[in-house]
């Protein structure tokens, strides 16, 4: 039976750490999964440009021993030349899987439901699992025992916000979200996350208060303006003013590091100074992105792949 990844929402600690093990074991023995995919091919539908997914996915797979095809959208959304339904019922005859980065998670359920091939969520309106992957295998090279670190994200509630949240608290972190008003993570997800929480030990903050991140080991960012979004960044400086990410900030929280999903904007959402000081992990972070979904491809595709020693 097929397997879908989405999003985190359903995975278990025990599954989370598995994943997290393995993208280890491939960035630390990338030949032994050099044939992992071999005969393998992956359509990437990307309605949204990028950088480090497309690179990255693209690169990896190469890596594994397969074959990407790139189908390029980012003039229109998907749905318009033919329905989404019959455009994942019909890579589905010739890929083995569908990396998807889109608009709406709808698309992303309508594909999964119409192919018989594994869909794998490149970045969508409400995930981005591949991130928070990569974010957390970060961190645990840095930290044994996530269960002991303190992670405090500020700025806009979005996408990355989320998939932080609902994979951070089920591998037992202390996860605090702070944003300006207005800019809050979606309700439905803190309810999820606070269940999940309860589940598997992890705990969620959520708050407008710059001090609740007093005590992290790791702070985080994104843009401040979401992918997409037209509103002028002049009209809401002044609304995140005091949600930067700065050497001032680090030294309050007594935070030792810094992440950033990027693209950044140096000296607004965090200075440039600090994503070049050894406190940066935005370039490791980057880096992680490959491995974390080579861990995501082996899972989906190659589960019962032997690695060569």
């Amino acid at each position: 039976m097929k397997q879908d990844l989405l999003s985190f929402k359903d995975w278990t600690a025990v599954q989370l750490h598995r994943l997290l093990t393995l993208a280890k074991t491939i960035k630390t023995n990338p030949a032994g999964y050099r044939t992992a995919l071999d005969g393998l091919s992956i359509v990437a539908l990307f309605e949204k440009p990028s950088l480090r997914t497309r690179v990255s996915f693209d690169i990896g797979i190469n890596k594994l021993g397969g074959h990407l095809v790139y189908l390029d959208s980012q003039s229109n959304k998907l749905a318009g030349r033919e329905d989404v339904k019959d455009m994942g019922a019909n890579l589905a005859c010739w890929a083995d899987a569908i990396v998807a980065r889109v608009f709406a998670h709808s698309t992303l359920e309508e594909l999964a439901k119409s192919a018989k091939v594994p869909v794998i969520n490149a970045l969508c309106d409400m995930y981005h699992p591949c991130q928070a992957i990569a974010d957390y295998l970060t961190i645990s090279e840095h930290y044994d025992d996530l269960s002991k670190v303190k992670l405090a994200y500020i700025g806009d509630g979005n996408n990355v916000t989320h998939s932080l949240m609902l994979v951070g608290v089920a591998l037992g972190c202390e996860v605090v979200v702070i944003t300006p008003k207005g800019y809050e993570v979606d309700e439905n997800i803190i309810k999820l996350t606070q269940a999940r929480a309860q589940q598997f030990g992890g705990k969620l903050t959520v708050s407008t208060d710059i001090n609740a991140a007093n005590g992290s080991q790791v702070l985080y960012t994104d843009t401040w303006l979401s992918m997409g979004d037209e509103t002028p960044l002049a009209d809401i400086k002044d609304t995140f003013a005091g949600y930067e990410i700065n050497e001032a900030l680090m030294e309050k929280t007594g935070a030792e590091y810094v992440l950033h999903c990027q693209p950044a904007h140096r000296d607004l959402e965090i200075s440039g100074s600090l994503i070049d000081s050894d406190a940066s992990l935005l370039m490791q972070q980057a880096e992680n992105r490959m491995h974390g979904q080579n861990a995501i491809l082996v899972h989906l595709l190659a589960s019962d792949f032997e690695p060569r020693n």
